[in-house]
């Protein structure tokens, strides 16, 4: 039986994979909390991974709020740099394979079509160069890893855009949306399917992979979406990135092309939409 450690159980991803972990009876899931596992002290690292025969570790673990890293800089590095390298040294000196989760915030937004995992990073945020960066200690330390990007993550665990959409939509007559940031929005449990698929194919096809579900989308369009699947009324009006200013420049154009998962790994992705009428109904 394949032993896997999940770092950073619960956040949303890590949510996820624990309700999908309970139809894959034949993996042994080891979820750790921030409080069951700091991945931030060394130590406590190493001594988890040499206590147990881990044969995967799936980092979800991460410092993702996006504006407060820009003030916040040294705690984004520990959580997204060093800690990831202690990860993948543990992992190295284990013979462990390493899931890591990464973001579309490592590109820039000035392309217009989708990036591919060969194409030029040139992140924007102290957030999307912290994880970067983390993305490089992997690199440098482990052969056997895969690291996959992602975008607009919601479900309806934890804090995310779709949850404060219906939010705001119980409150509220009326709401400003953002409507040039483009993307595609990601279904965690879609990407929490994914990654145990990468398990049980036993797959040694390392390396960068790009995953979010298929479809772009607007902000905008995604809130109008999250409406009228869940039938709320309710007035959106369509404003520019500029009427909105945040702490941290955001890319503009961040749509992932995963020819390269679909092709290596034999990997089927949902439309966004249909993605998002589950985590709807699931909500309801």
């Amino acid at each position: 039986m394949n032993k896997v450690l999940v770092t950073g159980a619960n956040g949303q991803l890590g949510l996820c994979l624990q309700e999908i972990s309970k139809l894959h009876p034949t993996i042994q899931f080891v979820f750790s909390s921030s409080k069951e596992l700091d991945i931030t002290n060394k130590e406590s690292v190493k001594s988890a991974f040499e206590t147990s025969n881990y044969k995967y570790c799936i980092n979800c673990a991460a410092y993702t709020n996006v504006d407060l890293a820009e003030s916040d800089f040294e705690k984004a590095e520990k959580v997204n740099v060093i800690a990831v390298k202690s990860l993948a040294e543990a992992c190295k000196n284990n013979n462990t394979k390493l899931i890591h989760v990464s973001t579309d915030f490592v590109f820039d937004g000035k392309s217009y079509i989708p990036y591919t995992e060969n194409d030029e990073t040139n992140p924007l945020s102290v957030y999307g160069k912290t994880k970067l960066d983390g993305e490089k200690k992997i690199q440098d330390t482990l052969k056997e890893f895969f690291i996959l990007r992602t975008s607009w993550l919601y479900s309806e665990y934890a804090n995310n855009f779709m949850k404060t959409m219906l939010r705001l939509g119980s409150e509220r007559s009326e709401l400003a949306v953002i409507s040039d940031q483009i993307g595609s929005p990601t279904y965690a449990k879609d990407l929490a399917r994914v990654i145990v698929e990468i398990i049980e194919s036993d797959s040694n096809k390392y390396g960068v992979y790009h995953y979010s579900n298929e479809g772009v989308a607007s902000w905008y369009d995604f809130a109008n979406a999250i409406f009228d699947l869940s039938n709320t009324k309710i007035i959106i009006n369509a404003i520019p990135t500029t009427a909105y200013p945040t702490s941290a420049e955001r890319p503009h154009y961040s749509v992932l092309d995963k020819s390269k998962l679909k092709t290596n790994l034999g990997i089927e992705i949902p439309y966004w939409r249909a993605s998002l009428k589950e985590a709807i109904s699931l909500i309801k």
